[in-house]
């Protein structure tokens, strides 16, 4: 039973050609509010895959923590890298398992994404990479539409944050663009 079981997921996950596919990583870019969760979220059941995201990780683990009156940037930067390298290392097991990630990292700077390229690349996994981006102004709506919606693991959005992090997203350069093949969404 087991035996048929792997069969007929390996058959499942072939090619055209009877082939084994590679696992796909879907890497989701963007700023805050462009719609890279529902838009991961939708895909990845869809598709059948796993969606992993940041901002989720964030809440869950650190949501209720007390933040330190100074130095709260520091703090929040901290964690997450360490659910960055977290959620890197699940998604890398879940593709080693012939499984499909989106992954949205909130990687906002061309220098994060770089770094993140050079991990992925030599992969036993196919990278898209999708940005998805839309006016500041609809972007503030939908966040300010999220925050009053707010579920227990959403991801709170001050505005004055919302502003600043609009401020640091770095759209894809040409070179990026053509290196990694980006699709737009």
């Amino acid at each position: 039973m087991q035996q048929l079981a792997l069969v007929n997921h390996a058959s499942a996950r072939a090619d055209n050609h009877g082939d084994p596919r590679m696992s796909i990583l879907h890497l989701i870019i963007g700023p805050v509010g462009a719609g890279k969760t529902t838009f991961a979220r939708q895909r990845a059941a869809k598709e059948r895959a796993v969606f992993l995201d940041v901002d989720t990780w964030m809440v869950r683990l650190f949501g209720r923590d007390t933040r330190p009156q100074e130095n709260v940037i520091a703090w929040y930067l901290e964690r997450r890298d360490r659910c960055r390298a977290l959620l890197w290392d699940l998604a890398r097991e879940i593709l080693l398992s012939g499984a499909d990630v989106f992954l949205e990292l909130g990687l906002v700077a061309s220098v994060e994404r770089e770094a993140f390229y050079v991990k992925a690349r030599g992969g036993d996994f196919q990278l898209l990479v999708y940005v998805l981006n839309e006016s500041r102004d609809v972007r503030r709506e939908r966040v300010a539409e999220r925050n009053r919606s707010a579920g227990e693991h959403t991801q709170i959005v001050p505005m004055p944050f919302f502003e600043t992090a609009s401020d640091a997203w770095e759209p894809p350069t040409d070179a990026e663009r053509k290196t990694m093949s980006i699709l737009d969404v």
